[in-house]
């Protein structure tokens, strides 16, 4: 009985401790700009780097935002999967933020 509690609570106990953070430093430095036609595309942009604790100015003119963006201190952010990471950091890179990702 006791060897039967022990194994069902190794495996249930092993998904967590075998699976380790995915760690995703970011920082960017200098402003950088998009030009967005789509308003909801640069609110959900908007939204998300606020969230990552960016500084934002947006600007609308001539039906079209402009949204300027930098993050000068480092910032990093956990995440459950390997892939998850890679996700956010392509994302990153995308938007010209220097990347670290850390296991």
């Amino acid at each position: 009985m006791f060897k039967r509690l022990l194994f069902a609570l190794s495996i249930t106990l092993l998904p967590s401790i075998a699976m380790a953070d995915e760690i995703v430093r970011y920082q960017l430095t200098e402003w950088k700009a998009k030009h967005i036609n789509d308003a909801k595309k640069a609110e959900t942009i908007v939204k998300t780097l606020k969230k990552l604790g960016c500084e934002l100015q947006q600007n609308k003119h001539n039906g079209h935002i402009d949204v300027k963006y930098r993050c000068v201190k480092w910032h990093e952010m956990k995440l459950d999967s390997h892939a998850d990471a890679h996700k956010w950091e392509k994302w990153l890179k995308e938007f010209n933020f220097k990347t670290e990702h850390k296991h």
